[in-house]
């Protein structure tokens, strides 16, 4: 029931991470067969966000991609006259911090907040103005997994002729963004979450026509228009997102990734969407007749399938020591702040929802511990 913070281990997975390994035994250096791994981990990808795989980067994490996004940052700034960075109170702190650090450099940063639970992307129209160079927005905030309108986004950052850049991390696979038929700039995600992969790996979406006009300053062999040429006094600039390509890529991670994926587009999105939110609503249903206060928004419409439920400060153990005793009786949940987090994926059942939800009452205590 932690969809929202590492998949479990699937077959696939396991037999993704064997072929690695025997082709690494048996052949010691196999690298068209691991480069072939990484471009079909590449195309899955892609596939998911309806995007052409040469739109696509493969980077080590979502910091990664940040970091060498906002490393593109300063020649852009200068050519366009804009040094403002408009972000939001729902980023996972690893993209707050990229764009903090940015300020640092001369940028110009304003944040919108979160409140009453998530984002309001009215509030985009005024806080990204003639000023702004770039607009970072959280497709689904981290805590409770509410979602972000990403028409409203894409419209505020075209109203005002600034590049939007979206963390989807927490809603690919049950709410996978269509970054054509949205028009985003950049998308960037891991796979370990509902993806059913594991850390090491994430993608950078970058529209053709952005790509070209940016150089980032974190770069490596693979960014170059022929890696194989090792040719160390050139620094050219590969077509389209794979300028964004960095250094060696993450061989092991882009087999589990790649199996992850395919499982994924093999089920298919959206029957992940539609039993995901069914699962959502009994939860949230569940967690009511048992007492268990949602952490706003309630409404599972309104996020992934990440249901946050609240751990009061009287009940003197913290979301992480609910989240251990919870594992401790066989379910998994994920502690963030002053919630436990349970997020369903396409596997589990209403039986596995009723099940989390008797194990947290009866941690918790709140006087009603039964379906």
């Amino acid at each position: 029931m932690n969809g929202c913070s590492q998949a479990p281990q699937s077959a696939g997975a396991r037999a993704a991470v064997d072929r690695f390994m025997g082709s690494w035994d048996q052949r010691g250096m196999d690298w068209d067969l691991w480069l072939t791994e990484v471009e079909g981990a590449r195309a899955s990808f892609a596939r998911l966000i309806n995007a052409d795989p040469s739109e696509v980067a493969v980077f080590s994490s979502v910091s990664h991609a940040t970091a060498a996004v906002a490393s593109a940052l300063d020649l852009l700034a200068m050519r366009a006259g804009r040094k403002g960075i408009v972000t939001t109170g729902a980023e996972f702190p690893t993209v707050a911090q990229v764009w903090m650090a940015q300020a640092e450099r001369g940028f110009d940063l304003r944040r919108v907040p979160v409140e009453d639970g998530r984002v309001d992307g009215a509030r985009f129209h005024t806080a990204v103005d003639e000023r702004t160079l770039l607009l970072s927005a959280a497709h689904a905030y981290f805590q409770t997994g509410a979602l972000l309108d990403l028409d409203e986004a894409v419209r505020a950052a075209r109203e005002a002729g600034a590049l939007l850049f979206v963390d989807a991390y927490q809603s690919m696979g049950p709410r996978t963004p269509d970054v054509k038929a949205l028009g985003v700039d950049m998308l960037a995600s891991g796979c370990l979450k509902f993806l059913m992969g594991i850390p090491g790996i994430a993608f950078l979406y970058v529209r053709p026509e952005v790509a070209e006009r940016l150089e980032p300053a974190v770069t490596g062999w693979f960014g170059r228009i022929d890696p194989m040429a090792f040719d160390a006094r050139t620094l050219d600039w590969a077509p389209g997102a794979r300028r964004f390509d960095t250094g060696t890529p993450p061989i092991l991670p882009a087999y589990v990734a790649r199996a992850g994926m395919e499982m994924v587009l093999a089920v298919g999105t959206d029957r992940i969407a539609d039993w995901t939110l069914s699962l959502s609503r009994h939860l949230e249903a569940g967690a009511s007749r048992r007492g268990l206060k949602v952490m706003e928004p309630s409404d599972p419409t309104l996020r992934t399938p990440t249901t946050c439920i609240e751990i009061p400060a009287s009940l003197g153990m913290s979301s992480a020591e609910v989240e251990t005793a919870m594992r401790d009786r066989g379910v998994l949940g994920s502690a963030r702040g002053p919630g436990l987090r349970l997020a369903p994926n396409f596997f589990n059942s209403m039986d596995d929802v009723d099940r989390a939800l008797d194990v947290l009452a009866e941690i918790t205590g709140p006087g009603v511990a039964s379906s």
